[in-house]
């Protein structure tokens, strides 16, 4: 939804002030189907050749995610941390065993099901009962684990940065491919040179449109989406980090309420909630 607004002021705001300042938007108007074509069909070709399938793949995946609000909010922290409450309270109780199903068959476990937001998400559930598991063989100790799990989230983020890249590097050529359009503008006017000046006058106006069309699509349309895509890499970074201090926190011997405060501390403090609100949710969920 921001992201339309965020487009439509600023489309608004810039023709809007062409025509306050008397342009003539039907010139633009006039040549954009071409310009576009030669534009977007230039910079897509280029963009497949750059990028290898998967990543190709990947960003027609991600982009969609971009229309919609961020699904890493407060509520979805709490109950994060509350299904790590829940889990590693049982292993206190019960003994590391005890979750053995649990981390096994994750869709049909009750402490899993308790938290659908939380169980629909694969790679998050994944994540957490690849490292339950690892806890429950007991063959690895804190610092093994906390290695492994750093590991992951860097190839996970790096994973996650291809499409990124693979956006921001189109949002630098699109200026080039519109420089390509205006000079094919300017040969065609070059090749009418006997026609009258306003006939001209008009050609190397649409040429110019390419120009113009190039920085446009670059730096208010293609190159924004690569800086939103990255912040939402970075929040899902962030909620495998907090799983990742609860979990260490456990292994090295503190109770659950507080493996689970070392996990809320990791969190950005807009998304973070209080001490109260957690200790509520959790006692809520019992």
């Amino acid at each position: 939804m921001f992201v339309i607004i965020g487009y439509v002021v600023a489309l608004g705001c810039i023709f809007g002030a062409y025509i306050v300042h008397g342009g003539n938007i039907g010139v633009i108007l006039q040549a954009l189907p071409t310009e576009l074509v030669a534009i977007l069909g230039g910079a897509l070709g280029a963009f497949t050749v750059t990028n290898q399938p998967k990543v190709l793949k990947a960003t027609l995946v991600a982009l969609p995610g971009l229309l919609k609000t961020s699904k890493y909010s407060k509520q979805r922290y709490m109950g994060l941390m509350a299904l790590l409450f829940d889990i590693l309270q049982k292993t206190r109780k019960e003994g590391l065993m005890s979750i053995e199903r649990d981390v096994d068959e994750p869709h049909s476990s009750p402490l899993f099901q308790k938290y659908p937001h939380i169980a629909s998400d694969h790679h998050v559930v994944e994540f957490i009962t690849d490292y339950l598991r690892m806890m429950v063989s007991g063959n690895l100790n804190s610092h093994e684990i906390e290695s492994l799990m750093d590991s992951e989230i860097e190839t996970h983020h790096h994973e996650n940065h291809l499409p990124v890249a693979a956006i921001t590097r189109l949002a630098g050529a699109l200026p080039a491919f519109g420089i390509v359009a205006a000079v094919l503008g300017v040969v065609n006017t070059m090749g009418s040179v006997g026609q009258p000046p306003a006939v001209l006058g008009a050609m190397i106006g649409s040429a110019l449109v390419g120009t113009f069309l190039g920085i446009l699509l670059a730096y208010c349309i293609v190159e924004p989406l690569a800086g939103l895509l990255e912040q939402k890499n970075d929040e899902g970074s962030k909620e495998l980090q907090c799983i990742k201090t609860t979990l260490l926190a456990s292994m090295q011997g503190y109770a659950p309420q507080v493996a689970v405060e070392f996990g809320r501390k990791v969190l950005y403090s807009g998304d973070r909630p209080t001490f109260s609100e957690l200790e509520d949710h959790v006692k809520g969920r019992k």
